[in-house]
């Protein structure tokens, strides 16, 4: 059951669980962590503005694309308190992941390119990783898959 009041129309946890497909026990560790926020009603139920149901699919998405609850909530602090957050607010969200988005799209392409090649971790057990990383040259670069981390192969 929604209640309209100032600042918009203040819903039930249970609703906002059903219309995002969160647990409730999600959300309220979602509030636990400052991403979202409720008032209590006089009985101590949980109400939410009908506006956290984007904001918890929001963090839903975020997540499943990688995104820690720290680094979301850093984002979900620039939208306002006290009211709904409109396209202009929302965008402003959106340019602030692009560049972190257009980043895990570069290095997935990379992996998605050279997984099935020498990737520079000094296993030398691939033909080609003789051609790419002779005499194991890539760990002087450092521990782990270094052409995976960004460092260049040598051209061959």
């Amino acid at each position: 059951m929604a209640a309209k009041q100032r600042g918009g129309t203040w819903i039930a946890i249970g609703e906002v669980a059903a219309r995002t497909g969160a647990a409730v026990s999600a959300i309220r560790f979602y509030e636990e962590k400052g991403l979202v926020r409720a008032r209590r009603t006089s009985g101590g139920k949980r109400m939410f503005l009908r506006s956290d149901i984007r904001r918890v699919s929001f963090i839903l998405i975020t997540q499943q694309l990688g995104f820690s609850l720290q680094e979301i909530g850093v984002h979900l602090r620039g939208l306002p308190d006290g009211r709904t957050p409109n396209k202009k607010d929302w965008e402003a969200i959106a340019r602030g992941f692009r560049a972190a988005i257009d980043e895990r799209i570069d290095a997935l392409t990379n992996l998605r390119t050279r997984l099935t090649s020498c990737i520079g971790c000094g296993c030398l057990s691939l033909k080609t990783c003789g051609l790419y990383n002779p005499a194991d040259k890539a760990q002087t670069k450092g521990a782990g898959p270094r052409y995976l981390l960004g460092d260049k192969p040598p051209r061959i």
